[in-house]
């Protein structure tokens, strides 16, 4: 939560950061790019670091960079100072995330992706505190103040330090990880690359609704902006609820299972999206983020549990490489509306789940010998 804290804040303060600039939408758009290369995409090298000896200074040491570089952002007095910054937070944030995830996989016990969706659910707290908690501090103190949000990961790195061996990896769990270490099947590997595709689809949806229903409510139906920003919040309250209900169900059914029926499902109720209005939209905007981000802590434990002797790594790739890598996709979005309109987008984002359901289908997991489902 203290971490990511800080990725919810930073679209929130965008506005001021251009105004203080006098920067373009342009070069404001560049500073989230430069926050979603520094954040995700690179997850998988700290990974790697994390994976060659265990390293739990990731942990505080990942909390302090990413509010360190946010914190000092009202002190920048250029443009590159301030990509400098958001460079070193999202740095952080890709330190922190992968040792994090790989060190709550040693506390989850038999129901790993309910255990896990627990750890999952922290960060989207973070994400929806964000900018409630940035905006608050700029209202009443003005954004010159706003490294007073700094306190969150300072408290987390004093207790983490304070009670570093509760949090260390059990030693009987390491030695059962390097026990486990034997030569990866090139059918892990099918089935890790065929997950990691399915996060894509996942990502793609969610920052697609995320940013085309204000354009489709606002700009095209004329709507009214409270309306949209109610949609987009019942959508992630949606998904927070499912990362926690899913995952008890995937453990319960199975994980290939149940990321068919996600998948499936957000296919059947996607469409329903565009027919209804009042009551029964909202509805189903929120049954839709439930059962379409339902499955994100179970795609990190199946990657995990294709690769227990790789958990940095392959927890980079489906929590950092993947949705960054999703998250940019978004972008073909944006070149569909400029050509052919906001409605054709909106719809070309109902092909993406059924391309999920479709990979799903063809996935071969558990991977013989290795996994259990």
């Amino acid at each position: 939560m203290a971490v990511d804290t800080f990725q919810g804040a930073l679209p929130a303060v965008l506005p001021f950061l251009k105004d203080n600039l006098n920067l373009s939408y342009t070069m404001t758009g560049m500073i989230l790019i430069m926050s979603n290369m520094t954040s995700s995409v690179i997850q998988p090298l700290f990974g790697l670091l994390s994976d060659k000896k265990e390293k739990a200074f990731l942990l505080p040491l990942g909390a302090f960079l990413a509010g360190a570089g946010f914190c000092l952002l009202p002190l920048a007095r250029n443009y590159g100072l301030v990509l400098l910054l958001v460079a070193v937070s999202g740095m952080g944030i890709a330190c922190y995330h992968p040792e994090g995830f790989k060190t709550a996989r040693f506390f989850t016990g038999q129901r790993m992706a309910t255990g896990m969706s627990v750890f999952s659910v922290g960060g989207n707290m973070g994400i929806a505190l964000g900018p409630i908690l940035a905006l608050s501090i700029i209202h009443y103190r003005g954004f010159s103040s706003l490294g007073w949000i700094v306190v969150l990961p300072l408290i987390f790195v004093a207790a983490i330090i304070l009670l570093r061996r509760t949090v260390a990896v059990p030693n009987s769990w390491t030695q059962s990880a390097i026990k486990a270490k034997t030569a990866s099947s090139k059918a892990a590997y099918r089935a890790l690359f065929i997950i990691m595709c399915a996060i894509i689809m996942r990502t793609w949806i969610m920052f697609g609704m995320m940013t085309y229903i204000p354009f489709y409510y606002i700009n095209y139906l004329r709507g009214n902006p409270v309306f949209a920003g109610k949609l987009v919040s019942l959508f992630l309250i949606g998904g927070a609820v499912g990362t926690l209900a899913g995952a008890s169900l995937a453990d319960r059914w199975g994980h290939r299972f149940w990321l068919r029926v996600s998948m499936l499902g957000s296919t059947l109720l996607f469409p329903f999206i565009l027919w209804l209005q009042g009551p029964a939209l909202f509805a189903v905007v929120f049954l839709f983020g439930v059962i379409l981000i339902s499955t994100f802590s179970v795609t990190v434990v199946m990657g995990q549990n294709l690769f227990p002797h790789n958990l940095g790594v392959v927890s980079g790739l489906v929590v950092g490489f993947a949705i960054g890598a999703g998250g940019i996709g978004v972008t073909l979005l944006g070149v569909i509306a400029d050509h052919f309109g906001v409605p054709v987008a909106i719809k070309c984002i109902g092909v993406l789940p059924v391309a999920g359901f479709l990979l799903t289908m063809i996935l071969r997991y558990p991977v013989a010998g290795q996994v259990k489902d």
